[in-house]
């Protein structure tokens, strides 16, 4: 750390004073669209990312009813392969149907389009950005359900230092640190973050046998950012980061590691033309390990060994805003490139694998788009759209004996096409407390490569893969209105309906016992499904965001609505998709004065089906969470967090057999905090 700091304080500009009056460089990218406030979008400040009760990124979006993963567990005891992220109902999937940036990279996991929350430590993330809705050009393709947006820390949230450092149950140990280097001509931050624990029983009391016992975690990060000014109105952004992850699932054989490295450099110029370049590059390596368990839970055999899966993300773009008063744009275009595969052993006899099979292949998207916004008199009205053209290429299934025989060796075709993205609205000012807002919206993804060629089983119940996968598009709109009373106080709501086309789920075939093509053999506790193209997920539903402060209190309340149903004139006509709740909601209850600081967060998610067929029902849960901060003296403060202060049943899954998976018990921190 030391060097660290002493080659920044070596750049121009270091020698000048640590009190300059004014900063030029922010460290983010191009400025709000003015056309923005035509949509819905919630913004989550650093002080509330600083005051979650787990202190990780998946809870403190969880403040945004109807975002959500596909299961409710969190990073410390989900299968990372489960923790793609969705909004607005359109879940029934484990891959990302909301585009996630970071400083305006792109970070679901290039093979799987999960994402890796273990990656993203509060303590270097400025601010959250939340837009519902589909159709954002700007933020690049993948933005079927709508986009999120992590900035890292400015120049105002820095300290020379800081950190925190927690112990919690089960042996439980959270540690942060964080350097910061502010001059006239930029700022440097070196951060890093530490996190184990023994753990909790994953399934639940009345389901457990002698073969289930604590499922560890451990998981660590660090991230090295300089921000330097290179031109009167240029600044140069370069990020390194890095993560581990592992965790294990409860059961002998059930661990899994992920590992990953991004680097990113932006170049902003914020003259009277705004323009912005980018490129990144992002890797990933995954592996996990799966067992079946034997009757009355008392044994446990592998089945399946997913010992490496490498995977690449890289990309670019570039793009300028010019500004002609009250009408604005944002032109340019992107790229991005995915590849990867999986290699596993599979089909063990007697503790053995016997099969080894390697599936993977490339992804590529590029795109031009075109964004504008227009503020005249008492109407704002924004327009965007773009073009992308994508290709599926590479595709390959291979399974062989480890005797050296060969079982399956396929070689998927090439695969293209354009997708148009689109939205427009307009808000109408009515009243300076008062906006009315309506907009309309187009949206795509592209199925991942682990959708597209990787069969996979959780417990009994198996999936094959699909490489004919369409991409999935998304029509939708939604009307709204925003009350501004008081000077502290915010009332959204908004009506939304989406029309998802050639939905990817994962669709029931038949129960086991049997053989199938794409999985082998299936028990007869379990179900065998496929990968495919639903017609149409229809999605109607209704959300609230409201904040108010009154002296040294603020409350927060966000609620969602969603009635989802799928439109496909088979057997799951009518049906909910997988994992998707009809009612969520959060509220925290805020006060702070001198120092003193404490906070609770109610939260709530109606009951859901685990499976698509809607025979596995999870139950609702209701969790309290707290945070409570006590000055100690300057800059130092202790810190006592609680997480599902209730210790409430949370159903995280449901197997074919009956079995239940439960997400996070009660989890009680104390700790210090020094800095910013």
């Amino acid at each position: 750390m030391k060097r660290f700091l002493w080659v920044l304080a070596a750049w121009p500009g270091a020698a000048a004073a640590q009190d300059v009056p004014e900063i030029v460089v922010t460290g983010r990218g191009l400025a709000d669209a003015p056309g923005d406030r035509v949509y819905d979008i919630v913004t989550i400040d650093r002080d509330r990312i600083l005051s979650s009760a787990s202190g990780r990124v998946e809870d403190v979006l969880r403040d945004v009813a109807g975002l959500q993963q596909f299961r409710r567990s969190d990073s410390r005891t989900a299968n990372p392969t489960s923790q793609g992220i969705t909004l607005r109902g359109l879940g029934g999937n484990a891959s990302s149907r909301a585009l996630l940036l970071l400083d305006g990279v792109p970070q679901a996991d290039p093979f799987g389009g999960w994402v890796a929350f273990p990656a993203y430590a509060t303590d270097r993330i400025g601010r959250v950005r939340v837009t519902r809705g589909g159709g954002s050009g700007v933020a690049g393709p993948g933005a079927l359900a709508g986009t999120i947006e992590l900035d890292s820390v400015t120049p105002d949230d820095l300290s020379p230092f800081g950190g925190s450092l927690s112990y919690g149950n089960r042996e439980s140990i959270d540690a942060r640190g964080s350097a910061g280097l502010t001059r006239s001509g930029g700022f440097a931050t070196l951060s890093g973050a530490y996190a184990r624990g023994d753990g909790f029983v994953p399934i639940v009391a009345g389901s457990r046998g002698p073969a289930d016992r604590a499922a560890p975690f451990e998981q660590a990060s660090a991230a090295a950012r300089a921000v330097v000014q290179v031109g009167a109105a240029t600044e140069l952004q370069a990020n390194v980061s890095g993560f581990t992850d592992r965790r294990d699932r409860g059961l002998d054989f059930t661990d899994n590691r992920s590992e990953g490295a991004d680097a990113s450099v932006r170049l902003v110029g914020r003259g009277p033309t705004g323009w912005s370049l980018l490129g990144y590059l992002q890797t990933r390596a995954f592996a996990s390990r799966f067992a079946s368990v034997g009757t009355g839970r008392a044994t446990t055999a592998p089945t399946l060994d997913q010992y490496n899966v490498p995977a690449t993300g890289i990309g670019g773009r570039a793009e300028i805003a010019p500004d002609f008063g009250s009408l604005s744009f944002r032109l340019g275009g992107d790229v991005r490139v995915v590849s990867g595969k999986t290699q596993e052993l599979y089909t063990y006899v007697a503790g053995n694998p016997t099969r080894r099979r390697v599936a993977g292949g490339r992804n590529t998207t590029g795109g031009l788009f075109t964004d504008a916004s227009l503020a005249s008199g008492d109407f704002v009205l924004s327009a965007g759209g773009r073009i992308d053209r994508w290709t599926i290429a590479t595709g390959r299934l291979q399974e062989v004996l480890l005797t050296g025989a060969t079982l399956t060796d396929q070689r998927f075709a090439t695969r293209s096409g354009w997708q148009p993205t689109g939205r427009a609205g307009v808000a109408w000012i009515l009243d300076p407390a008062l906006t009315v807002r309506a907009a309309g919206y187009r949206g795509w993804r592209l199925p991942t490569l682990n959708e597209l060629y990787r069969p996979f089983r959780v417990g009994a119940d198996a999936t094959a893969a699909n490489a004919a996968l369409s991409p999935e598009t998304l029509w939708g709109g939604e009307v709204g209105l925003e009350l501004r009373p008081a000077a502290r106080t915010r009332i959204a709501a908004t009506g939304f309906a989406n029309d998802l086309r050639d939905a990817i789920a994962n669709v029931t075939v038949a129960n086991g016992p049997g053989t199938f093509a794409g999985v082998g053999f299936v028990s007869a506790a379990g179900v065998f499904r496929r990968r495919a193209n639903l017609d149409h997920v229809r999605v109607r539903g209704a959300e609230i965001d409201a904040s108010t402060g009154w002296g040294a209190w603020d409350a927060r309340l966000s609620y969602a609505y969603t009635d989802a149903r799928i439109v496909d004139g088979g057997v799951l006509d009518s049906l909910r998709p997988a994992q998707t709740p009809a009612h969520s909601g959060s509220a925290t209850l805020g006060w702070q004065r001198a120092g003193w600081r404490a906070a609770a967060t109610l939260r709530y998610v109606s009951d859901q089906y685990e499976d698509d067929a809607n025979q596995r029902r999870l139950a609702d849960a209701t969790t309290l969470d707290a945070v409570v901060s006590v000055p100690l003296s300057h800059g130092l403060s202790l810190q006592g967090r609680a997480e599902n202060l209730t210790n409430a049943r949370i159903e995280a899954a449901v197997g074919g057999d009956g079995v239940i998976e439960r997400a996070s018990p009660r989890t009680l921190w104390l700790g210090v905090r020094f800095g910013s």
